[in-house]
């Protein structure tokens, strides 16, 4: 399997930093994996709307052209980002605004939308301070990249990993989740 690792977090020493090294190690030396680490890229999130740049033109954007080669790549992309003010970093969130567009991701029906990533799957790993007991009611990134954004692309399956009160716990606990990242790498 083709797999596309999404990572990203500006402090490579984070504890997003060791999710991502687990799921590197971690998947099996039979997938071929490439990883766009944002940051690291420059990734430029800004949208950019003029009389020569149009919204409807997105899809062709020379500038995105190697980002939407590797998503068309991947047979299963792996998103790792940590949830900021109940959002992803605006990195990622200009990621999917230039790439995941119209006329490349999905079109637009009479009704709806139509996906064009079909057979492509993920998988979601957040990272947060929220409360465990507080993360089945609480509206975050996480769960909008998977239900509202990769959904209507026809990515399908997607698993969301959530990993919450990171801040707050002992190393014991965060040496836990990344094994449950780990295990869950292996089984891809």
């Amino acid at each position: 399997m083709k797999i596309l690792i999404i990572y990203t977090h500006p402090n490579h020493q984070s504890f997003n930093a060791a999710i991502l090294k687990q799921v590197q190690n971690n998947l099996s030396n039979t997938h071929t994996v490439k990883t766009l680490d944002l940051y690291a890229e420059h990734f430029d999130p800004a949208l950019r709307f003029d009389e020569n740049h149009k919204r409807r033109h997105l899809a062709k954007s020379f500038e995105m052209a190697k980002y939407r080669d590797l998503v068309t790549w991947a047979d299963h992309m792996i998103f790792i980002f940590p949830i900021w003010w109940s959002g992803m970093p605006a990195m990622l969130k200009g990621f999917i605004d230039r790439v995941f567009v119209a006329g490349f991701a999905y079109s637009y029906k009479k009704v709806g939308l139509e996906g064009h990533l079909q057979g492509k799957s993920a998988w979601v790993i957040t990272s947060h301070n929220t409360p465990s007991f507080v993360t089945p009611f609480a509206q975050d990134y996480g769960k909008v990249l998977k239900k509202q954004i990769l959904k209507p692309c026809a990515v399908a399956p997607v698993k969301l990993t959530e990993l919450s009160g990171v801040e707050r716990i002992t190393d014991e606990k965060r040496r836990q989740l990344l094994e449950k990242v780990a295990q869950i790498a292996s089984k891809i």
